[in-house]
């Protein structure tokens, strides 16, 4: 990577414009944010990031993009993005067409509009007003560190919300914690409560790992109140000190 910052450094000025609002950098300091910027000029080296529908891509907007996602791996380093090589950007939301089997067999096709989908070994697809909302507002929600969770939940070779974690982790108190946040949400759900967090990520465990994952960069606060021990797994996990 330092070979690639000396190579093609990103001038300041771009990097202060696209990065001074975003508000999941608002907490990081000199030090973290001067590593974020090398990270990130490592992944648009190294990554495409391409507009689709007539959308023209800005060097900002792909700072903002990769900047956002590369805080991810600010401690964990640029081998959780391998095996991939691409980001598409849609001007808004996009729809996507699947078969899907009923209860008696039936085959038949759905379509889902969506702000983001994350392929294992493909490309991140991203709603670029989603993402410009997300950038702005401190709303709790964050398309892309949900999308790019998907891809370190991925490095298993599935996405279920069980990532590859660090020597020292133990697996056990990873899933009991997740499985037990998890299941009161849906519990919460079933009673008619309001959740604590987006009720989106009762979908699934992979989507439960992509929306805490959001809260744990904007909302630390919220997620360590609802679902303290999911707090310090994710604290493990993106080696972030645990009283964030």
């Amino acid at each position: 990577m330092r070979r690639i910052v000396q190579r093609h450094p990103l001038p300041h000025h771009i990097w202060h414009q696209a990065t001074r609002q975003l508000v999941v950098l608002q907490g990081l300091d000199a030090v973290q944010m001067a590593h974020l910027r090398e990270l990130t000029t490592w992944f648009l080296h190294s990554k495409a990031i391409n507009g689709v529908h007539g959308l023209e891509v800005t060097m900002p907007m792909r700072v903002a993009v990769a900047a956002q996602a590369c805080l991810l791996i600010l401690n964990l380093g640029t081998r959780y993005f391998d095996n991939w090589v691409e980001v598409v950007l849609y001007p808004g939301a996009f729809g996507v067409s699947r078969e899907q089997t009923d209860e008696i067999g039936l085959v038949h096709e759905d379509t889902q509009v969506l702000s983001g989908e994350s392929w294992i070994r493909g490309p991140v697809v991203l709603s670029w007003d989603d993402v410009e909302w997300d950038s702005y507002h401190q709303t709790g929600s964050n398309v892309v560190l949900h999308e790019f969770a998907h891809k370190l939940d991925g490095l298993s070779g599935e996405t279920n919300g069980m990532p590859p974690l660090h020597r020292g982790m133990s697996r056990k108190i990873w899933a009991e914690s997740m499985s037990s946040a998890y299941d009161a949400l849906h519990r919460q759900a079933a009673a008619g409560k309001p959740p604590c967090i987006d009720p989106y990520a009762a979908t699934n465990p992979a989507e439960f790992f992509a929306v805490v994952t959001e809260y744990f960069f904007t909302e630390p606060e919220t997620l360590k109140d609802c679902y303290p021990e999911v707090h310090r797994q994710l604290a493990l996990f993106y080696q972030q000190p645990v009283s964030r």
